[in-house]
């Protein structure tokens, strides 16, 4: 494959593959914008443990997805990140 892009639209074409995508589109968004929160701040993934209570490698596990976190563990991070966690409940 030339680029990530092409490779992901081409896989998003197995309607098996683009159900279970959608299905961890959140667990996807939450990752990514806590990454980028603490890319922005400059900060290590060491630095984020710290000044939230845990480990190194938990914020590791997290930010590669093999890790499915708490809403405390959420919240700790986010607060390290000196950034605000909203979590919402929509009819769909």
């Amino acid at each position: 494959m030339k680029n990530y892009r092409q490779f992901k639209n081409r896989l998003l074409k197995n309607p098996k593959v683009k159900k279970a995508y959608e299905e961890l589109r959140p667990e996807f968004e939450v990752v990514t914008l806590l990454l980028e929160a603490r890319l922005k701040k400059h900060l290590t993934q060491g630095e984020v443990a710290k000044k939230a209570g845990t480990k190194q490698s938990a914020i590791s596990r997290f930010e590669s997805g093999t890790y499915n976190p708490s809403l405390s563990f959420l919240y700790k991070v986010a607060d390290a990140l000196d950034a605000e966690l909203k979590v919402s409940v929509k009819n769909r």
